[in-house]
């Protein structure tokens, strides 16, 4: 892991001691950096989780971004060599879920502990959605105000051993799910399994569909498919469609800062 060089890439240039105030701040200083984007699925290619290749694509590489899996494993690498502990944690995203659905899990998240602090963090900063946290939450903290959003993190019912946990979000004007989850530890080769049928799978929306999102401090800009989104921080957004793939590519290089890579051929 090259740490300095993930540093300059998220413009992280604060404390590198593992506690708490340096986690909140390299969790926002991620997400404001790095888009949320999932181009080479919805173009026939699996991304690779290796750390070598995350750090190509994501670090060195400044027109591109990641999904959750390529955020996450980077983001983790980085923790651990600044000295955290880290377990991966996978979620089941409720977001558009019907009462009764059953999702698989999904969606990769951390559980962070830092030294001398008896407290574990939920971290994340591969969901590419206005519901995302921007600041870590205690695992038994029930709410956080991480401006400009909201977030709960509360217990729900569950069949298994373990506590289920859910995130919620404070949009227009109610609470809604985001993602639930255990503490069951997951590994680097679970991952490798989900991140393979999330990318290839024609049941999945990821590639079936272009998906990219930008997060900065006030404001939020999407793209999926051909709708183009622009969410200030006071919850108002505008929205247009995009004329055909030339546009697509315009608005990703110009408002992302993407350069779209080329059709798998």
């Amino acid at each position: 892991m090259d740490l300095d060089a993930y540093l300059a890439r998220i413009g992280y240039t604060g404390d590198r001691t593992p506690n708490a105030d340096t986690l909140a701040a390299l969790q926002r200083a991620h997400i404001y950096a790095i888009p949320f984007e999932n181009l080479d699925p919805a173009r026939g290619v699996v991304p690779s989780l290796a750390l070598d290749d995350l750090m190509a694509k994501l670090v060195l590489d400044t027109t591109r971004g990641g999904y959750c899996y390529e955020h996450n494993t980077l983001y983790a690498a980085a923790l651990r060599a600044l000295g955290f502990k880290i377990t991966l944690l996978a979620g089941r995203v409720l977001v558009g879920a019907k009462p009764g659905d059953l999702r698989p899990r999904t969606h990769m998240l951390l559980l962070v502990e830092a030294p001398e602090d008896s407290n574990r963090y939920v971290t994340d900063v591969g969901f590419g959605s206005e519901g995302a946290l921007l600041d870590p939450i205690g695992l038994f903290q029930r709410e956080i105000d991480d401006q400009p959003r909201r977030h709960q993190l509360g217990i729900t019912h569950g069949e298994g051993p373990l506590e289920q946990r859910i995130l919620r979000a404070f949009l227009d004007g109610e609470w809604k799910d985001q993602y639930s989850f255990t503490v069951e530890p997951f590994y680097a080769p679970d991952f490798e399994v989900i991140n393979y049928y999330i990318a290839s799978s024609p049941r999945s929306p990821f590639s079936s569909r272009v998906y990219v999102c930008r997060t900065f401090p006030d404001r939020q800009l999407k793209l999926d498919a051909r709708t183009f989104t622009v969410a200030e921080a006071d919850g108002t957004a505008v929205k247009r469609e995009l004329a055909d793939d030339a546009e697509v590519r315009t608005v990703l290089a110009e408002e992302f800062g993407i350069i779209a890579p080329d059709p798998k051929s």
